[in-house]
């Protein structure tokens, strides 16, 4: 039995940009917020950090300063991701060295491994750190997921400790769990999956949505592990309309849109990414405020 990288909320922090560069102490500024209203870990540059845009440099210095900045007080798990074996190696090499708690990596994007390409790129990675590795399951993103076969073999891996799970797939969550029980932990990776995804076994979630609701998305974790599914439900039920929003454009468009508006001032959006359409710009606002959000 493995013991898992985190239970509760992990924030998928936003990255915040200034002047061409990452904001730093507007980073540090979040951190401390997402500590502060409960979150159980940070994760680092993965989708919801742009991690698709930074450099090789930013990448590895934002995952470093983060863990100075945290300095303990929660976990980091630092996403390391790519769809080269060896540059995935590479990232999760530099995380480990900056003393990052844990990894996240997701499945191979654009070249589309088979199952067995699959094992072996998460083996190749596991057999070379000695960080937990949290597995990503997202194949509306990367064209490519698990099957419960492949979870199983993962699983016997004593470094591969869980996966963020968003494949939606509610049968594949019931049948991985049944297969690989506390070898093979699991968190949601969808956002108004996270109740009923707890209810069956799920520790918790690696969210979106925690940017800008991070104490909602505490508590609700923290009702559903304490067995108290009524409030945990409550509380996601609450913030349904924001979340269904908040993927009205492709993640981070909307998160990060909402932390402006929030007066966070975590700037600009990377090409390929742009403003969002003024139409669904509205209807965010409406949900924010629906939500109890104030808009700066």
């Amino acid at each position: 039995m493995k013991t898992p990288v985190f239970t509760g909320s992990s924030v998928a922090i936003c990255t915040p940009f200034k002047d061409g560069g990452i904001n730093y102490p507007k980073l540090a500024q979040l951190i401390d917020w997402q500590i502060e209203n409960g979150t159980s870990a940070i994760t680092i540059c993965g989708t919801t950090g742009e991690a698709s845009t930074l450099t090789l440099e930013e990448h590895i210095e934002a995952v470093d300063f983060c863990v100075r900045h945290v300095a303990g007080r929660v976990k980091v798990i630092a996403a390391s991701s790519s769809n080269d074996t060896q540059a995935a190696l590479l990232l999760s090499e530099k995380a480990e060295q900056s003393g990052a708690d844990a990894l996240m990596i997701v499945t191979p994007y654009y070249n589309r491994p088979t199952q067995r390409g699959l094992i072996a790129h998460f083996e190749y990675i596991a057999d070379r750190v000695s960080l937990p590795i949290v597995l990503y399951n997202v194949p509306g993103r990367t064209g490519v997921g698990f099957t419960v076969d492949t979870y199983k073999t993962l699983s016997r891996h004593p470094l591969i400790n869980g996966v963020k799970e968003a494949c939606g797939d509610f049968s594949l969550l019931g049948r991985t769990i049944d297969a690989c029980g506390n070898d093979l932990y699991i968190w949601s990776g969808n956002d108004g999956d996270t109740v009923p995804m707890m209810s069956l076994g799920a520790l918790g979630t690696i969210s979106v949505s925690a940017n800008i609701i991070p104490r909602d998305v505490a508590d609700m974790c923290q009702a559903a592990l304490d067995g108290d599914f009524a409030r945990a439900a409550a509380l996601q039920l609450k913030h349904t309309a924001l979340i269904h929003n908040l993927f009205l454009e492709v993640n981070p468009i909307p998160v990060k849109t909402a932390l402006n508006l929030m007066g966070m001032d975590v700037g600009e959006l990377r090409l390929p990414l742009c403003d969002m359409a003024p139409e669904n710009l509205e209807k965010l606002k409406a949900a924010m405020v629906a939500s109890g959000i104030s808009l700066a």
